[in-house]
């Protein structure tokens, strides 16, 4: 039986709660795990017995996916991989639509189509066999979550016996059911027919509801599948995890580590047992072209990118390190994401907080929540220096700039008396531009340096005084 897959992987107006990592990288192409998330998508197709085409649908820039689409055809070899561009967003089941013809021909019998922002073990050839057993019309890859954290996804109510969906309701605002939908679904071709009713129905809607142009398979096909008993649901016991904020990279990046140590145990960096290599815990990954002091202890569950640099004694835990970011001597990064080209100087300590639930949430009554840290690309070189819990997207510039303003005004006799004090370098979760904080002993001292930073256009929203002089 012949079948091809879609995975639906949105546009730039979308990604706002992946920020700052989706103003440099689409979030479809950040990489997790040492790899792009869709690229995960495909190794798990690749595996489908019938599958040969996979078509990528959104509304990119056709030269944003160029790169990749290169790259998959390359290690992806039995697969036509492409990108079909929509002229406007136009939801889920819209762009399916669109592209009907597209994806008809060739005549497939079953489409796969999976949602780009979702880790998981994507068991699609049982989701398949149990689909032929079944001959509904859709099968929805189901999971089961907490009470409290139901209604933040797609919630189904199933018969045990036969898992046919009764009802689907896209997070309700009570409690229907624990048992979720994971965004990958199975359809048969005739389920463009029922696309086509879903149309009609929303073109023929009173005066007095919303209308819109996007078509949705949650908010306009489910239901309507489960009324005329056409929808199942295939329960999962794997991993199964959503993509949505820049932190849930990190914990989607500890899942595919650990599959790797069951399915390619290959692709994980090994322990030294010389004592040649750096101190091994867990599941890591080690692009070979990156450099790693044999002196540091990195894992578990960490992924350094190509031609990242690690310094002696640096310790690195649930994190991602990504392209030619350097870590200097007895530095730690503790649950954060080091952007590209980013440094963090010598004895910095990086830190967030673990993420332990499904919240989508950025901000709660006006207050950041406690999340993982990250830093944006080209983050200058940070100091004896510590970030807790922030996002920061900040050009290398700004840092340096800061730094040769407080040398302007600095004496010779001051410089003498600053190196045998101590400064605190801290951030705060107020605003991602809050990023330098000095010391100084006089106010006008503080007033000298507050004149100096105006007069270069930088702007210092916030500054922690400490008593001691300044170090530079």
């Amino acid at each position: 039986m012949t079948c091809k897959a879609i995975i639906l992987v949105g546009g730039p107006s979308r990604g706002t709660r992946f920020r700052p990592l989706s103003l440099n990288v689409p979030k479809p192409l950040f990489p997790v795990a040492g790899h792009p998330i869709i690229w995960h998508h495909l190794e798990a197709l690749s595996k489908v017995e019938g599958l040969k085409e996979v078509m990528l649908i959104g509304f990119f820039e056709d030269s944003v996916m160029a790169r990749f689409l290169d790259d998959a055809a390359r290690e992806f070899p039995k697969m036509n991989v492409r990108y079909l561009r929509e002229y406007q967003a136009l939801g889920t089941a819209g762009g399916l639509y669109h592209f009907r013809d597209e994806i008809l021909r060739g005549d497939p019998q079953q489409l796969f189509v999976l949602n780009a922002d979702v880790a998981c073990s994507f068991p699609l050839s049982d989701m398949m066999r149990f689909h032929n057993r079944h001959r509904g019309l859709c099968t929805i890859l189901g999971t089961k979550v907490a009470r409290e954290n139901a209604n933040k996804f797609g919630c189904l109510v199933a018969k045990p016996d036969s898992h046919e969906v009764l009802h689907y309701v896209e997070k309700p605002e009570s409690f229907i059911s624990d048992l979720i939908s994971c965004g990958i679904y199975l359809f048969d071709c005739a389920v463009f027919n029922e696309m086509k009713k879903a149309m009609l129905n929303k073109t023929t809607q009173g005066p007095y509801q919303d209308q819109d142009d996007k078509l949705r398979l949650e908010q306009d096909l489910f239901g309507p599948l489960a009324e005329s008993k056409k929808l199942y649901v295939y329960v999962t016991q794997e991993f199964w995890r959503q993509i949505k904020t820049a932190g849930s990279a990190v914990p989607a990046n500890a899942l595919y580590l650990e599959q790797y140590s069951k399915t390619c145990p290959d692709r994980l960096t090994k322990k030294s047992i010389d004592g040649q290599g750096p101190e091994i815990v867990g599941h890591v990954y080690i692009h070979p072209t990156a450099i790693v002091d044999p002196h540091s202890k990195i894992g578990p569950n960490v992924t350094i990118g190509p031609r990242a640099v690690i310094g002696k004694g640096v310790r690195i835990k649930d994190s991602i390190i990504l392209d030619n970011a350097e870590i200097k001597n007895n530095s730690c990064i503790l649950h954060s994401i080091i952007g590209w080209d980013s440094k963090v100087g010598t004895w910095a300590r990086v830190e967030g907080t673990p993420t332990t639930n499904y919240s989508t949430t950025i901000t709660q009554n006006g207050v950041k929540v406690q999340s993982v840290t990250i830093l944006g690309k080209k983050l200058g070189s940070i100091f004896t220096s510590e970030i807790r819990n922030l996002p920061v997207k900040v050009e290398k510039w700004i840092v340096e700039k800061a730094k040769q303003s407080v040398a302007e005004k600095a004496t010779t006799s001051e410089i003498t008396t600053a190196s045998q004090s101590s400064t605190e370098i801290t951030t705060t979760s107020q605003s991602p531009t809050e990023i330098i904080t000095t010391s100084h002993q006089t106010r006008k001292e503080r007033k000298m340096l507050k004149e100096k930073l105006k007069e270069d256009d930088l702007t210092l929203q916030h500054v922690r005084y400490n008593k001691s002089p300044p170090v530079l």
